[in-house]
This record gives structure tokens, sequence and C-alpha cells, in this order.
């Protein structure tokens, strides 16, 4: 991949505040043409640089939810160990953060459950049998301070 020039990066930081901002707002606000802005962003998705857009939701209030913050620690780090565990949590719907990390824990998860005893279960019958685990971490989130897009 070949590297990003100052269109490039002005277009990404521009989405990164806006994915919906119309291709004529953004080829306005980088000085390009809207053609030769839109090339640029095609190309920028076919290279992979851009692998998708998303909607961030607004944090779940307190009576629709909790948000709980989990390390995770597996027995070992190989390759085999890294893969089996991160197909499992693909398929744990509650999950919807997962980073693999350095540090003590090898993996930071946020995990969405309904309340205190949903999170239990989650734990229980979820987290706690995904393979290779050894140890699990969890604390509860108070409120956002800061959110991502």
């Amino acid at each position: 991949m070949g590297a990003l020039d100052e269109h490039d990066r002005a277009i990404l930081r521009l989405l990164r505040q806006d994915a919906r901002m119309s291709n004529a707002a953004l080829a306005q606000a980088i000085g390009l043409s809207p053609s030769a802005c839109l090339r640029r962003l095609r190309l920028l998705e076919r290279r992979g640089v851009i692998r998708g857009y998303t909607v961030v939701l607004d944090e779940p209030s307190p009576r629709e939810g909790v948000v709980v913050i989990v390390q995770i620690t597996l027995e070992r780090q190989t390759d085999e160990h890294l893969r089996r565990f991160e197909e499992a949590v693909r398929r744990c719907p509650e999950v919807r953060e997962c980073y693999l990390m350095t540090g003590l824990a090898d993996y930071l998860l946020r995990v969405e459950a309904r309340d205190a005893a949903d999170y239990e279960r989650i734990h229980k019958e979820q987290l706690s049998r995904m393979p290779g685990v050894a140890r699990i971490q969890s604390s509860f989130a108070i409120r956002a301070v800061i959110r991502g897009a």
C-alpha cells in the first residue's frame, strides 16, 4: 500500500468527523473536484484504508443496560490460542468491541448487558467458557466521558 498524501489524510480526517458527509461537501472542503475526490475515496476503500462505515449509537441509559470493560488473559499466547479465542468472541453478541492488547491482559472487551445479573450470565455461560481463558477481570463503567466515533 502506498503512502497517503495530504488529500488522502484530509479525506480520512473529515470522514472520521462525519462519515455521512456528501462527496460534494468533502471535495469542496479539501479543494478537489467532486470526481477527483470520489476517485480517491474509492481507491482508499479498495486499498482497505477505509474498511467500512458504521453508526455509533448513544450509550445506553442506566435503565437500558450497563457497560462492562473486561480484561481477558489466555493460558497461552500461541497463534492457535489467539485464533480460537477470537473466533469464539465474535460469536458473542454482547461483546461490542474486542482488542488484542499488550501488557498484562491479552484482550480488552467492551460488553453490554441489561444489568449486573445479565452480565453474570454472560460471564458464566459465555466468557468463562471461551477457549484458552485463564483469567477474567471485569469493571463496570459508571458513565462515558469521551466516546469515539
